[in-house]
């Protein structure tokens, strides 16, 4: 039987299989582990190390290098359990650069590199949690970014600062992104960027990079930082792809990302839905449950609403990713990471709601969830963003950014 908050999507044998691996290992850690994650801040590394003792880390690996050789909606559904069997976004959060920083690996590193590092990133033996775009005058235009490398006879020289920049405490390897073309030399911002695969211990021993923690009041166990790279020299070697193609390559399985945040959106939904639902049928005021009053049971059914209208589109799309056009599949990708977005956010909005004065205690941990929904509406693009997509791309109207 379908869980009854999580409802129902038609998956293949193997994805059902996901599901049921992925919520078995997720229930070995119940409220009380991420409650106490929040709390101390301290990154969830048994569950973590958990998922790749399994080979979960290399869901995206092909298997020839080790992983599992999955696609999106395998990745999705993976996603969506981990974060609604109670560790909410940030617990999806917690492993979603390991999944999804293989992918430049795999589409446009050298096969020397694939041969060396992917069956150590399937294994968990090797971890490339962190990717590196973010600039403090370089957010959403992502081709304003400063941070530049170098060509010196077989090395390059990276200087530049880094921000928002999650996990780099727990990765081997951050996919930095930097500008190897000045953007006044270029025939349009989009060219001249390219992509590294740093060594971050080599870094540190360097003395070429630093980084500081950025204090936050959500996501507390996934850690962010800002970072700063002064003469640090990486071999030629650590390019991925092509010189100067860098934001092309970082735009390719965008889509399909957006998908499996979508899908941690959704997750988040159904575990906050299902905190008000639990909550409401056991409270009792003048007699009776509070879910027997309209004015509690209607924003909850409202909110489950929501989420369920947001999974038909995401797993549709997840299920055809390989079938749509491009541009198709891009409306889809950013309509569903919108949707699941907002239903995220009604979802703990009603959960908090309905537990009233103690929808802000931790002990309950819907205010966990709600902090957390806020998130998803920034990252890791902005709803206004997204909806920029859709007017451009499906309806034609002008471009507005």
């Amino acid at each position: 039987m379908p869980h009854p908050v999580r409802g129902s999507v038609d998956l293949s044998e193997q994805q059902r299989l996901v599901r049921k691996s992925i919520r078995e290992i997720a229930g070995e850690f119940d409220d009380a582990y991420w409650r106490d994650h929040a709390r101390t801040g301290e990154y969830p590394h048994e569950f973590v190390d958990t998922l790749a003792d399994e080979g979960w880390l290399g869901a995206l690996v092909p298997t020839e290098y080790g992983g599992a050789g999955m696609s999106t909606p395998e990745v999705v559904v993976m996603m969506e359990e981990i974060a609604a069997s109670g560790g909410g976004f940030s617990a999806a959060q917690a492993i979603h650069g390991s999944i999804y920083n293989t992918r430049p690996l795999v589409n446009y590193g050298s096969e020397k590199l694939k041969q060396e590092l992917l069956p150590k990133v399937a294994s968990g033996e090797v971890s490339i949690q962190s990717f590196g775009l973010t600039e403090p005058n370089a957010g959403s235009e992502s081709t304003a970014i400063e941070t530049f490398a170098e060509k010196e006879d077989e090395e390059y020289v990276i200087d530049g600062q880094k921000i928002w920049t999650s996990r780099v405490d727990v990765s081997d390897y951050i996919v930095l992104v930097a500008r190897t073309t000045p953007e006044d030399e270029v025939e349009k911002p989009t060219k001249g960027i390219s992509m590294f695969l740093v060594d971050l211990e080599d870094a540190f021993e360097q003395g070429g990079l630093e980084i500081e923690s950025i204090e936050k009041s959500v996501s507390e166990f996934v850690h962010s930082f800002e970072m700063w790279f002064e003469g640090l020299r990486v071999p030629e070697s650590s390019l991925i792809g092509a010189e100067g193609e860098g934001f092309y390559q970082v735009l390719d399985g965008l889509n399909e990302e957006r998908l499996a945040i979508a899908g941690e959106c959704l997750g988040l939904g159904e575990l906050a839905v299902e905190a008000g639902a639990s909550y409401a049928r056991d409270r009792e005021v003048f007699g009776s449950p509070i879910g027997s009053n309209q004015a509690i049971q209607h924003p909850l059914a409202e909110a489950h609403a929501r989420v369920q209208a947001a999974k038909q589109l995401t797993y549709h799309a997840a299920i055809h990713a390989d079938e749509l056009p491009r541009e198709q599949l891009g409306a889809h990708a950013n309509m569903a990471k919108f949707l699941a977005a907002d239903a995220a956010f009604e979802a703990a909005d009603a959960a908090v709601q309905t537990h009233g004065g103690f929808g802000v205690a931790t002990e309950y941990d819907v205010e966990r969830y709600f902090r957390e929904a806020r998130l998803t509406r920034l990252v890791p693009i902005a709803q206004e963003l997204a909806l920029n997509y859709v007017g451009e791309k499906v309806l034609d109207l002008p471009r507005s950014y």
